[in-house]
């Protein structure tokens, strides 16, 4: 432990006094799931640290899991109005990394930060040293973190570096679990000061403002009483071990607090625990740490080889552990419900291998049915085939009936339109002119309308297609709207989306720009692929097509 005394400016029970008339203030963040990290398992112990201090008379200002805008605002609202002479508080348990040149606090949704992108994912500790100078002699800083996996870019290392701490500032770090442990429970001791309680605890570290003259909490009519921050401390503390729910945190209550009020419950639950079956399975599994990108990607895997984990969120619940017990069995392993590393070895092998053979599957079937789709239009799209116009506006509709997003399909289309152009030009006004009304109106009640009117004229052809259209449209409408809803419940975003199209393009299915905005053209590549994969032919994206599109895409799901 590292110690270094300033005297204060004022005399110390000036200095105390002065402090217990400001309102003291504190924040109190605690991020333990990251998106894409490692978990700091005990620091939602943070959250134990909140009650302790408004016991104490401190305004807390508290947060879990923030991203790095959210812990930004958190800062906003602890300089609201906040007074000279008012004690300061602020405890930070999480993923830290650190340069050359500072330190940073990461916010949930970081993602590989390297030195370039860093400031834009997480909180310089510097400007948490300069929010705290403000309160010379009466600010404390507790940093709690862990040695966690996370995958960082050039320039950047994990954990706390040095720091230049202001004139007045304390800042003491730690494993998370006891620096939550010191803010809720030795902190909370009216009377001593800051240097005295952390010469009690060896597996903290000091640094800054340490005088043996300032009390933390004053003695005094106005404090709370010794006997009332206790009870407020292990109640916050067992919350936090009843958050947690692990045999590890009820341990860690019992080691506290061995007499404690809630020690019975903490031992029985212990006892569970310990008699839990497939308890060191899951513990196995735990240990691994798996990010949730890492358990996404082991979903979309077992999905793939057919096993159904109901979903593919990065979360194992009951859908998931179904999933890997079926596995399991089907291999002639365990039942646990919680895979080894082996096991996900073997996982990510069997989806890799059943991804190739599903590809080299659909590459075949697509060959085949785009012969087919060329035959066809031989016979009822050239150019060259003989015959009068009508023959030849036959052949193309036939085409379209039967290939609507083909090869030739745009070909198809446009010659029809030109045919059409032409017809109308040849048509004597007043059957142009009902024609045109009908169409204008799109209704099966004005072609029919047009029918009757001139049911041997030039577009009656095209009138019953719009009318069997029609039919067949609000047939489908169910099911096109169905598949929508379903694609928006995917919550794509628009990476994703992006990665969609630029697949379907390797594939050669002309998806159009490469964008992420899923225009008709993205829509009739997906029809393509969903058809030649003997997919639910839709056009919208559904669990299963997303699943096969980025199957191969994807790196692999083994890794750490």
């Amino acid at each position: 432990m590292k110690f270094v005394f300033v005297l204060p400016v004022l005399p110390a029970a000036l200095l105390a006094a002065a402090m217990a008339m400001a309102e003291n203030r504190a924040l109190v963040l605690g991020n333990q799931i990251y998106d894409h990290a490692a978990a700091i398992s005990a620091a939602s112990t943070a959250a134990a640290v909140g009650p302790v201090l408004e016991a104490a008379g401190f305004r807390v200002i508290a947060g879990a899991d923030l991203a790095v805008a959210d812990i930004r605002a958190r800062l906003a609202d602890l300089l609201v109005d906040r007074e000279d002479g008012a004690r300061l508080v602020i405890l930070l348990s999480g993923h830290f990394v650190r340069s050359e040149r500072g330190t940073w606090f990461l916010g949930t949704d970081a993602d590989r930060p390297d030195l370039a992108t860093v400031d834009g994912m997480g909180v310089p500790l510097a400007t948490i040293l300069e929010i705290a100078s403000g309160a010379p002699g009466g600010a404390l800083i507790l940093l709690g973190g862990e040695e966690r996996r996370i995958s960082l870019g050039t320039g950047l290392a994990a954990g706390i570096g040095p720091l230049d701490i202001p004139q007045g500032v304390t800042v003491i770090r730690g494993e998370a679990a006891q620096i939550a442990a010191f803010g809720s429970v030795d902190l909370m001791q009216p009377g001593q000061s800051l240097s005295a309680l952390v010469s009690a605890r060896p597996d903290l570290i000091a640094d800054g403002f340490l005088s043996d003259l300032v009390p933390f909490l004053p003695l005094g009519p106005a404090a709370a009483t010794g006997a009332t921050l206790a009870t407020a401390a292990e109640n916050a503390f067992w919350e936090a071990t009843q958050a947690l729910a692990t045999p590890q945190a009820y341990e860690a209550y019992l080691t506290r607090y061995p007499g404690g009020l809630y020690s019975t419950e903490a031992l029985a639950e212990v006892t569970r625990a310990r008699s839990e079956p497939g308890r060191d399975a899951r513990l196995a599994e735990e240990a691994m740490a798996l990010s949730r990108d890492q358990r996404r990607e082991l979903q979309r895997g077992l999905s793939l080889i057919g096993f159904n984990t109901k979903g593919i969120d990065g979360i194992f619940g009951a859908g998931t552990r179904a999933a890997i017990v079926a596995w399991q069995q089907k291999n002639a392993l365990p039942a646990t419900s919680y895979l080894t590393r082996d096991q996900i070895v073997r996982i990510t092998a069997q989806a890799d291998r059943r991804a190739a053979e599903l590809e080299a599957e659909a590459r075949q079937r697509q060959a085949e049915q785009e012969a087919q789709d060329r035959a066809y239009w031989a016979e009822t799209g050239s150019q060259d085939l003989a015959g009068d116009e009508a023959s030849r506006e036959a052949g193309l509709r036939a085409y379209l009936t039967r290939y609507p997003d083909g090869l030739y399909s745009e070909v198809a289309a446009e010659r029809v339109k030109a045919i059409e152009a032409a017809r109308r030009a040849a048509t004597e006004a007043r059957e142009r002119m009902a024609w045109d009304q009908a169409e204008a109106a799109g209704t099966d009640a004005g072609y029919r309308a047009y029918l009757r009117s001139y049911p041997d004229g030039a577009f009656a052809p095209d009138a019953r297609d719009r009318i069997a259209a029609l039919s067949n449209t609000q047939a489908d409408a169910a099911l096109r709207d169905e598949a929508r809803q379903a694609e928006a419940g995917l919550g794509l975003n628009g990476i994703t989306r992006t990665m969609i199209e630029s697949r379907l393009d390797t594939l050669g299915l002309a998806p159009g720009p490469i964008d992420g905005q899923l225009d008709p053209e993205s829509r009739r590549a997906i029809r393509r692929y969903q058809t030649a994969r003997e997919l639910p032919v839709t056009g919208f994206l559904s669990e299963q097509t997303v699943v096969r599109l980025l199957a191969d895409t994807l790196g692999g799901i083994g890794g750490n």
